[in-house]
């Protein structure tokens, strides 16, 4: 067989890729979905519209490359993380639409865990603070606020999954997840890799709900039917993990970015659960078991709003009509001119963990213009990356030499180049930039012996371009200074 497919649902869209050894993509198709929002901060997804747009893109993509599925050895999932879906395990319905993981209305019970439980206990066993973010109290707002879905998930009859579970379920009717999801679900031991039964207890979580965890390479279910029918699905693991497979970063001390709908940076800490006093997560990095070099942790900087914020100078402020737009607009004038944007429009993530701040402009003067305003918008991400990767260093005693870059706004020559001079390192993007899709494949690929080793991996990944820093540091500092400023001023703004 002469390829290897990934499915990769994502927050705002759904891609199936097909593969060869080299790595190089044959084929593609992608299709966007619903964003829906019914109130402040909440954030939905219909999990229908989301499994008929894999099914879609699967065969879309198939018909593009002229391939059957004889022609795939294997495929791999990978997905948005922490999105909670909870569905009848008999009829297939959901009970309620997903709860995305931008979704803030369990702050609620963000704040009566944090006064209730233990904090330093709960973060030590999971890797992660009480925080909206995660899929845990998720599951509790709708096992609270659903009616019947506590009696059914009693009953065994409703089914708790994040998004890769979900996929899973509906294409082979396994009721699975891997160690990467499950570690972001704040329901799982780090160590132990399983369900923590004292923290389902606290939570009066149903144990019969959730999946069976289990390595990220291996088998996971056969695809019962439509076009994919007939394959093994070989390999599961959540966006940001699989990014750093796709990365190749398999050496403790290297790091990856992903510019996406927000901005994930992982570092590998190979066998070490490095534990974070910095505001950093402490999760899973992958576990490729016997097919690679098993298991290995990471330090990870979540950052909530990076794409999605020119997606609101879009959409929102009609300011451009393409995403690709605001690089010539941010273009037009040499400097933010003292304007700097606090996309806080979920709290702030990684390492403030501020659920209170709320998005702002600062430094507004008659002189500002659309342009400030575009700038500061790519400004923010670069910013906000700096202040995770100074929380990365000092949790991990390592000083960063590279910083490996992916994902859509990569392509953005002015924020990469700013990238650089924030970071003050190389920043480099690989020639596939797809890594989350590519890091499917490859985990998925190694499990059936399509790739032999890591080195067969390591081996395809070649870098495309290199960003190095040209700024002074003193006007960095000047810049970063100003952004801090901005930050505070962005919280204390919600009770």
């Amino acid at each position: 067989m002469r390829y290897i497919a990934a499915i990769d649902q994502g927050t705002t869209s759904t891609r199936f890729m097909v593969f060869n050894k080299n790595g190089q993509v044959i084929c593609q198709a992608q299709r966007e979905h619903a964003q829906i929002f019914l109130a402040p901060g909440w954030v939905e997804h219909n999990p229908l519209e989301i499994i008929e747009n894999v099914r879609l893109v699967v065969a879309e993509a198939l018909i593009k490359g002229k391939l059957t599925m004889q022609d795939i050895a294997t495929v791999g999932i990978t997905n948005q993380r922490e999105t909670t879906v909870v569905w009848n395990r008999h009829t297939g319905q959901p009970y309620h639409n997903a709860l995305v993981w931008q979704d803030t209305r369990t702050q609620d019970l963000v704040q009566v865990c944090t006064q209730k439980f233990d904090v330093k206990a709960w973060q030590l066993k999971t890797g992660m603070p009480f925080s909206t973010y995660f899929s845990s109290l998720k599951l509790v707002w709708l096992l609270q606020h659903v009616p019947g879905l506590r009696a059914a998930a009693q009953q065994g009859d409703a089914l708790f999954g994040t998004i890769d579970s979900w996929i899973l379920w509906n294409l082979t009717g396994e009721h699975k997840t891997d160690v990467t999801n499950a570690s972001r679900t704040q329901l799982m031991d780090l160590k132990t890799l399983q369900w923590d039964a004292e923290i389902l207890d606290l939570l009066e979580i149903p144990p019969q709900m959730l999946p069976t965890i289990q390595p990220n390479a291996g088998f996971f279910g056969t695809v019962a039917k439509g076009a994919a029918k007939g394959i093994n699905v070989m390999g599961m693991l959540g966006d940001q993990h699989a990014a750093l497979v796709g990365q190749t970063c398999f050496e403790p001390g290297q790091v990856k970015n992903t510019y996406g709908t927000g901005c994930f940076m992982l570092m590998n800490t190979g066998q070490a659960q490095v534990p974070s006093h910095h505001g950093l997560l402490t999760t899973v990095g992958y576990h490729l078991g016997e097919y690679g070099n098993g298991l290995c942790y990471a330090l990870e900087g979540s950052i909530a709003v990076a794409g999605s914020l020119v997606q609101w100078l879009r959409d929102n402020l009609g300011l451009i009509q393409k995403s690709e737009d605001v690089e010539a607009l941010a273009a037009t004038v040499s400097n933010n001119g003292d304007v700097y944007m606090v996309p806080a429009f979920s709290g702030l993530y990684a390492p403030y963990w501020r659920a209170d701040a709320r998005g702002i402009v600062a430094g507004l003067t008659r002189f500002a213009h659309k342009g400030h305003l575009a700038r500061a918008v790519l400004e923010a991400t670069a910013y906000q990356t700096l202040d995770v990767l100074r929380a990365m260093e000092a949790d991990s005693g390592i000083t960063l030499q590279v910083l490996n870059v992916d994902g859509g706004m990569v392509n953005n020559q002015l924020l990469m180049q700013f990238q650089a001079d924030m970071v003050q390192v190389p920043v480099q993007r690989p020639l596939v930039n797809e890594t989350t899709c590519l890091g499917a494949a490859y985990t998925a690929g190694l499990a059936c012996g399509y790739w032999q080793n890591l080195a067969d991996l390591s081996h395809n990944h070649q870098i495309s371009q290199r960003w190095l820093p040209q700024m002074p540091t003193a006007h960095r500092d000047r810049l970063h200074g100003s952004w801090k400023k901005a930050v505070e001023k962005s919280m204390d703004w919600e009770p």
